[in-house]
């Protein structure tokens, strides 16, 4: 990708359709989640990223019902509505260790006019 951490709505969709490793998370609010999602996405808003990333592979499990992602996968996308959120997120992960950690800049917002939501 020509910006390591950005990821299109185009590579998001195909990711969608063939990868069992992409670990998709949403760190919009519960508001935002309840009005609308990207399926198969996880819930962990933005202010709870970093303890989320932080948390025994026990721990993640219990909270948020699907194994924590190891620092090297290799696709692990956030999302927001509009991209400044998935982005402040995005290095939240990088900081942790997540070195392939990138944000789907175009958020909800985007998927949504592009899914004719």
């Amino acid at each position: 990708r020509a910006n390591q951490d950005l990821i299109s709505y185009e590579e998001l969709k195909a990711l969608l359709g063939k990868s069992q490793n992409l670990f998709l998370v949403d760190v919009r609010n519960q508001g935002e989640v309840d009005a609308g999602r990207i399926p198969g996405s996880i819930h962990i808003p933005v202010d709870t990223v970093e303890a989320a990333f932080k948390m025994e592979p026990e721990e993640f499990k219990a909270k948020y019902g699907v194994t924590k992602p190891p620092p090297d996968t290799p696709e692990l996308v956030f999302h927001c509505h509009m991209g400044r959120r998935g982005g402040i997120a995005t290095d939240k992960a990088n900081k942790l260790g997540y070195i392939n950690a990138c944000n789907y800049a175009g958020g909800y917002k985007q998927w949504s006019e592009k899914e004719g939501k």
